[in-house]
């Protein structure tokens, strides 16, 4: 088997031969990498076996800078019209919604969204995905998401309390949201991609960030329309479902709408071998192995240890990527990453 055909082999719990893996470097860990090896590029100095591919960028973005006051003092305003303003540490920006002080929700109808179809730049994912089947990888086109980019425009603030004060709002900045990413979807299943990350990130370390029943009325229907859409143009694509924190309570219902993947099951807060014995006949997880704590702060022994405890339980007959659960940054030391790696090789079936 190639990487491609065993990893989707072991994502669907069909015979596989290896444990795939994944993890993602922030800027200062990719040049920690380029420094020691003269490469950044972890996907291919390590053999991992998916190439994520994004969207590219517009050709002619828009101008939003009518709709921040502050626009001048702004580090950047991204492609959707959010302004950004740095801070003093790696990839983080203060965030600044556009939406903020809208009042009706013809405003929202009304406002210039991106143009997400353009097909040029889908042509750049198509050739991206091909390649990295070219090269025998996987692809997953990242990420077709709502919840978060409609309170990335309106504000979380604003968007929760819309959704429990005022529902002619909050459907405005949801259905539109859901209209654009399933169209997203549907494009990048026609892509070729082999899975798509869904979802936003709706639980906090110690619960929803929101009640069951609100989550039932704004955001599962929002999830299961996307997911939809790309099942339409390719029933066997693999959707992925990601959200940080404790999101035990919708996990049935994550299944039930089509989310073939769990992701990235955070071990400070979620139990991923109790979730491998309640929905591992129905349900894979990708993650697992904690930047807030193993990654960090273990030794180098504890990285090979949580590894391989993850292989020997979530990876049984398989169902795993085993993968840290979020970008490294830069306090993980590079020993800890070489033995995320060599623990990967040596516990999960590679011919090393």
């Amino acid at each position: 088997m190639n990487d491609r055909e065993n990893l989707i082999a072991c994502m669907r719990r069909q015979p596989f031969e290896r444990i795939p893996f994944q993890l993602s470097l922030c800027a200062a860990q990719q040049e920690a990498l380029r420094q020691k090896y003269g490469t950044g590029d972890c996907t291919q100095l390590f053999g991992m076996p998916v190439r994520y591919v994004e969207l590219p960028p517009c050709e002619h973005p828009r101008d939003y800078s009518s709709y921040h006051k502050n626009a001048r003092e702004l580090s950047f305003i991204d492609e959707w019209g959010v302004g950004h303003k740095r801070g003093s540490m790696g990839h983080f920006t203060q965030m600044f919604p556009p939406m903020g002080e809208f009042t009706e929700p013809e405003e929202v109808y009304a406002y210039p969204y991106p143009d997400l179809l353009e097909e040029k730049r889908w042509e750049a994912v198509r050739r991206e995905s091909d390649a990295a089947h070219a090269h025998g990888l996987a692809s997953a086109y990242f990420a077709v998401q709502v919840f978060e980019p409609a309170w990335y425009l309106r504000g979380l603030d604003n968007l929760l309390s819309d959704m429990l004060t005022d529902e002619e709002m909050a459907d405005a900045c949801l259905s539109r949201m859901t209209e654009m990413q399933s169209a997203v979807a549907a494009k990048a299943a026609s892509c070729g991609v082999d899975m798509i990350v869904f979802g936003d990130d709706v639980g906090t370390q110690r619960a929803l960030m929101m009640s069951l029943e609100t989550w039932r009325r704004w955001v599962k229907p929002a999830t299961a329309a996307t997911i939809a859409a790309a099942k339409r143009v390719n029933p066997d694509i693999l959707a992925m479902y990601h959200s940080d924190g404790v999101i035990d309570d919708i996990i049935p219902e994550l299944i039930e709408i089509g989310a073939d993947i769990l992701n990235p099951v955070q071990p400070e807060c979620m139990d991923a071998i109790k979730l491998k014995e309640e929905y591992g006949d129905r349900l894979s997880f990708w993650g697992t192995i904690g930047t807030q704590t193993t990654m960090p702060f273990g030794t180098t022994q504890d990285v090979e240890d949580t590894v391989r405890r993850m292989i020997e339980t979530v990876g049984k007959g398989g169902g795993l990527c085993v993968a840290p659960t979020h970008l490294i940054e830069p306090e993980v030391p590079l020993e800890n990453i070489e033995a995320f790696i060599a623990a990967v090789k040596k516990y999960g079936g590679y011919q090393c």
